[in-house]
């Protein structure tokens, strides 16, 4: 059995607009959602790094309490997209809770804010006990905290999938669930991830110094992907879900096609656990490319992982040359440099702001682009804000671990 597997809803919490008006406003005129990182108190002063993609702006979590007391920050995130999700997909609450919708969610580490507030107590009690450890904080800190707070609200009883592979954790749970849905196991997923704002985050990878330090007085001028000027990362926080389901159920219920999911590839560079792989990540984007069925001159448009890291960058930008021989192949556009990294998130939002650019026909550069290093000079990047006509995309995301991966999709009918 293989079956066509579409896009029908989606939404987005990112550091530069919750939802598809103030997103595209942002990606239209060059607004940078990277702002001074926030002093908790605790670890901030002793962090080079000062920067952080935030989202600064209200964000309603009214859940009832019933269900809050589960859910730590991440959770929140994870929830909020995920009703957005059902509540414009149409779906009726018997097929959510029939066993025919799964779940395929997850987040980099669960949610660092209370595993932290878990831990203090703990090293703080250790001669008095423990009793100021709430019942619930494992199950707002665990690493399926996400997934199963969904499943939890909304009653879902299918397949639960909780992917927590670093930057390809939002990626990874999109292309299971389209797998899932293909081979005839669940007929629709619900799939994303979210990641929550913690200074614990930046310090670990401030203290690989990977992260962005030259910039602490302008935030909004790094991420710098591709660039000469580029010093590293900056961490951000954020949230994206979109619904999957299988075409012809999908039509018969009038659902709008938004995209459809061609193709999917996920590998491991199978050696070092931080450095990017030329041949690793080249494989994957073969792979990508035969799972659809595509040709390299079909594709239109690759938003790049392009953390703005010294090596990552470069590589990325020989795997892609290598595979799509580039002259005048695809435009290539490193959305992190609007968001920053948005950790476990950043393939399910990345992946929402390009079915956007297809909807409304444009495609946005990369944000921070001014001086472009020579080494990356052999992709084609988006040269401004330009009006295009994207047919197929890909998505592309690679992880601490080796772990790879690239999503191919194709817009859809009621795409706009």
């Amino acid at each position: 059995m293989s079956r066509r597997v579409v896009i029908t809803a989606c939404s987005a919490i990112s550091p530069i607009g919750y939802g598809k008006k103030n997103i595209i406003e942002s990606l239209t005129h060059g607004i940078s959602g990277v702002k001074p990182l926030r002093d908790d108190g605790l670890l901030a002063s002793r962090i080079h790094s000062k920067v952080f993609g935030t989202i600064d702006y209200p964000v309603s979590l009214d859940f009832p309490r019933q269900f809050r007391k589960t859910m730590g920050p991440v959770a929140n995130y994870a929830c909020k997209v995920a009703g957005d999700v059902l509540a414009a997909s149409g779906l009726d609450k018997e097929f959510i809770s029939s066993g025919r919708l799964g779940v395929a969610f997850g987040s980099t580490h669960g949610s660092p804010t209370v595993q932290r507030d878990i831990y203090k107590t703990f090293f703080q009690q250790l001669e008095s006990g423990f009793s100021s450890i709430g019942a619930v904080d494992y199950l707002r800190s665990m690493v399926h905290t996400t997934a199963v707070n969904i499943t939890r609200m909304f009653h879902i009883t299918g397949r639960v999938i909780a992917t927590a592979t670093a930057c390809t954790t939002g990626s990874q749970a999109i292309g299971f669930g389209y797998e899932t849905i293909k081979f005839g196991l669940q007929d629709a997923m619900l799939c994303g991830a979210a990641d929550e704002y913690d200074t614990t985050t930046v310090a670990v990878f401030d203290n690989l110094l990977a992260c962005s330090v030259a910039f602490n007085d302008s935030p909004e001028r790094t991420p710098r992907p591709f660039d000469r000027r580029r010093d590293g990362l900056v961490v951000g926080e954020g949230a994206g879900a979109v619904l999957l389901e299988e075409y012809e159920s999908a039509k018969r219920r009038g659902a709008p096609i938004l995209a459809e999911i061609l193709g999917f590839a996920c590998t491991n560079n199978g050696g070092d656990m931080i450095l990017p792989n030329l041949d690793g990540i080249t494989a994957t984007l073969q792979l990508a490319l035969d799972n659809a069925q595509l040709g390299p001159e079909e594709v239109d448009f690759i938003s790049a992982h392009a953390t703005a890291t010294k090596m990552g960058d470069i590589i990325e930008a020989q795997a892609i040359a290598k595979v799509y021989n580039q002259a005048q192949g695809p435009y290539v556009s490193g959305l992190k440099g609007y968001t920053g990294h948005t950790m476990g998130a950043c393939g399910a939002i990345e992946l929402i702001f390009t079915l956007y650019m297809m909807q409304e026909g444009f495609l946005a550069p990369t944000l921070n682009l001014e001086e472009l290093d020579p080494r990356c000079a052999m992709i084609r990047h988006t040269p401004g804000c330009i009006e295009v006509n994207t047919s197929i995309a890909a998505v592309q995301n690679f992880a601490f671990g080796g772990v790879n991966t690239c999503l191919l999709l194709q817009k859809g009918e009621d795409a706009g």
